[in-house]
């Protein structure tokens, strides 16, 4: 899709996330952990999709924890949720704002993201099953779909054990 600028969320975008996260899922429960995670402090980073001036798309990402046998606990991200607005879907605005997502992730010195979501899509950008590597949500979730990428050289060396999101989507 042509036009397509990606950049971090600004205040008055709220009600466009909102309305594009509500428009691009079957219930309104991502918009609303989008509002929780703002409210609370949770957003690690926060990315639209503007096209032709128009919020088209979102991501999220927010704190998790792996916490190890030994009680070392580990700190990353995990992404959730990505929305385009229907009208937007298939036109390569959901890969832009992950791919740039990832990439200010790495600036920013984040270790490794983790992700629950669709096993055909999510490994274009490098994601593989969290189990590979040691990782377990506190869910039980088909193991292809709970996913994790490093984001730097040995972001997961070492980091083994139980994912916790925050309490806003270990609510959902």
């Amino acid at each position: 899709m042509n036009g397509v600028e990606v950049r971090e969320e600004r205040p008055a975008d709220a009600p466009a996330v909102y309305a594009v996260n509500a428009a691009a899922f079957e219930t309104d429960a991502e918009a609303r952990l989008v509002d929780a995670l703002r409210a609370n402090g949770g957003l690690v980073l926060s990315l639209v999709a503007e096209v032709d001036g128009r919020v088209q798309g979102h991501v999220a990402f927010s704190d998790v924890t792996v916490t190890a046998a030994d009680g070392n606990v580990h700190r990353g991200v995990g992404l959730a949720p990505v929305a385009v607005a229907p009208q937007a879907q298939r036109q390569g605005v959901g890969g832009a704002l992950i791919r740039a997502g990832l990439e200010r992730l790495r600036g920013l010195g984040v270790p490794f993201c983790v992700l629950l979501g669709h096993p055909s899509y999510y490994p274009r950008f490098g994601f593989q099953p969290a189990s590979r590597f040691g990782l377990r949500w506190t869910r039980p979730v088909r193991d292809e779909a709970f996913m994790a990428l490093a984001l730097r050289d040995a972001g997961l060396t070492g980091v083994e054990g139980t994912v916790r999101y925050r309490p806003e989507l270990e609510a959902l």
